[in-house]
């Protein structure tokens, strides 16, 4: 399924619904209104939707998010780690007026008939098995960003999407921005003549992770179930709670991290799909430590239609493009046109600021925009259906994969399959743990 929010003339173009449907989601009682009328020919408005959160760092704010839609019950917390658990527990009991199930196994979730959803925010290498295996349970999946730890499970998760014909929408929350989806109408309009070229980036400051050890497993946390379908490490002192980030074997840098968010408005502005042509350049410039990813990272997307993107990360360093820690920029024949983290601004050609427009945070809308398309069984009102959200994962994919064999990599534009490459193809994918391979 292509993209739902691209202009008519792409070939992302499935149906005006999506859009229309995001352009009135301004809050969540909007969202609601929204998918109210159309939930009627399917499955009734005032039927319960029943979720269980697997992992409750993100996925803390994300059940708080979803206990407060009506008619919404966060039946499940799962995570791991007992204490954090625990806490979690305690926490969403004072917001809502029903017990909560707490567990150490996401498959409680899975083998539950009353759930309807499974919100994955679990660390990256559970993204897209969590959420296949949600699929194949029958059960619809919000699953956060990045979708997947490798190219292969992208293509996997959008599968198991397709044949059991669920909803799975990824935690790209911007897609769901009022404003923001203003700019892309403005962009895709032609405010700014043809667009060809998209700057974003990310940074941060970020200190050193330092060297580990291997040590005893702590007693509250399931590392086995932890690791799931990775192939199995030591544990190590500095890695848990945050730090796999920045390690290949569950992680993505930060390039899949944070930059997953403004690549993927740099894709839907210029309404690209695959690359034909990634090149990377960068490292682990500020620390000697353990972390395996760049902290300092270049990438260049090129594509069909003479069109461009490059993506700056400084983890370790806050001063991003034009000041700002986080941002996306397009450039046309006519102008151009700058997002921040919620709002815009429009620029002549010459440069001069002609319009400022300032944004709001857009979780609750693109939950709720979540809820609408289950509740009129309609994937395609999704504003980050899984599709959409693997196009954009795979570019991220495609930097990293670039970053680690120092390889240019030439891609086909019709899927984004690396080329004549025999060493960069083996990180198409990644070994599992036996018997946690996903299938579909």
């Amino acid at each position: 399924m292509p993209d739902v929010q691209q202009s008519k003339t792409s070939n992302d173009s499935i149906t005006r619904r999506g859009f229309v449907a995001a352009t009135t989601a301004t809050s969540v009682v909007s969202g609601l209104a929204a998918h109210a009328a159309v939930a009627a020919a399917s499955r009734s408005a005032q039927d319960k939707i029943v979720v269980g959160v697997m992992g409750l760092s993100r996925g803390m704010s994300l059940a708080t998010t979803f206990a407060a839609l009506p008619n919404v019950e966060v039946k499940y917390l799962c995570e791991t780690d007992s204490n954090r658990l625990n806490a979690a527990r305690k926490s969403l009991s004072a917001v809502v007026d029903h017990e909560i199930v707490t567990t150490g196994n996401f498959r409680d979730i899975l083998d539950d008939p009353d759930v309807d959803v499974l919100v994955c925010a679990a660390p990256n290498h559970w993204h897209a098995p969590a959420a296949i295996m949600a699929c194949n349970a029958g059960k619809h999946c919000y699953v956060e960003k990045p979708c997947s730890h490798n190219p292969w499970e992208g293509e996997m998760v959008v599968a198991a999407a397709r044949k059991n014909k669920r909803c799975v929408q990824m935690g790209s929350q911007r897609r769901s921005a009022e404003k923001i989806i203003e700019a892309m109408t403005l962009l895709h309009e032609g405010r700014i003549g043809r667009v060809y070229y998209s700057r974003s980036w990310y940074a941060n400051l970020r200190g050193t992770i330092g060297k580990g050890n291997e040590i005893e497993v702590p007693p509250h946390l399931d590392y086995d179930l932890w690791q799931g379908p990775a192939p199995r490490q030591p544990y190590t002192s500095n890695r848990l709670p945050y730090n796999w980030h920045w390690t290949w074997h569950y992680g993505n840098g930060e390039l899949g991290n944070n930059g997953i968010h403004s690549i993927d408005l740099s894709r839907w502005g210029l309404q690209v799909d695959y690359p034909t042509r990634v090149v990377s350049s960068g490292g682990r410039y500020r620390f000697d430590d353990d972390q395996e990813t760049a902290d300092t990272h270049m990438v260049s997307f090129q594509f069909e239609g003479d069109r461009q993107i490059i993506w700056e990360c400084l983890s370790c360093n806050r001063l991003g493009m034009d000041g700002s820690s986080f941002g996306v920029s397009f450039h046309g024949e006519t102008g151009s046109l700058k997002i921040d983290s919620w709002g815009y601004s429009v620029f002549d050609e010459k440069g001069k600021q002609q319009e400022v427009v300032t944004g709001t945070r857009a979780d609750d809308d693109h939950v709720a925009n979540f809820v609408a398309a289950i509740r009129a069984d309609d994937p395609t009102m999704l504003n980050a259906e899984i599709e959409t959200g693997h196009k954009s994962t795979l570019l991220c994919h495609l930097g990293n994969i670039a970053h680690r064999t120092g390889d240019t990599l030439n891609c086909d534009p019709a899927n984004g399959h690396i080329i004549n490459n025999p060493a960069a193809e083996k990180l198409w994918k990644r070994d599992y743990e036996p018997g946690w391979e996903p299938t579909v």
